[in-house]
């Protein structure tokens, strides 16, 4: 599996829904979340075989403001191969 970092922002008027559907899930206490500094967006880390699997964590009414990147870590060596022409 992969890892993708999600990116879930809401508006403030969403913003109580959108975390009550996320607890519903089970994955409230796995995002971070910049509400309480007026920044309506949560952010985690999700193991999943492609993109849109991973953004399952995400409300459906708000999963088309939501991004998926996969995450890669890079060791010395992959990060020299991985610039080689």
């Amino acid at each position: 599996m992969d890892r993708y970092l999600i990116i879930a922002p809401h508006s403030i008027g969403d913003c109580q829904k959108v975390l009550k559907q996320i607890e519903a899930t089970g994955y409230i206490t796995h995002f971070d979340w910049g509400c309480m500094d007026n920044e309506h967006c949560g952010w985690v880390i999700i193991e999943a075989d492609n993109p849109q699997e991973a953004l399952m964590v995400v409300p459906s009414f708000n999963r088309h403001n939501a991004r998926a990147i996969k995450l890669t870590k890079f060791s010395p060596e992959k990060l020299k191969s991985s610039h080689q022409s």
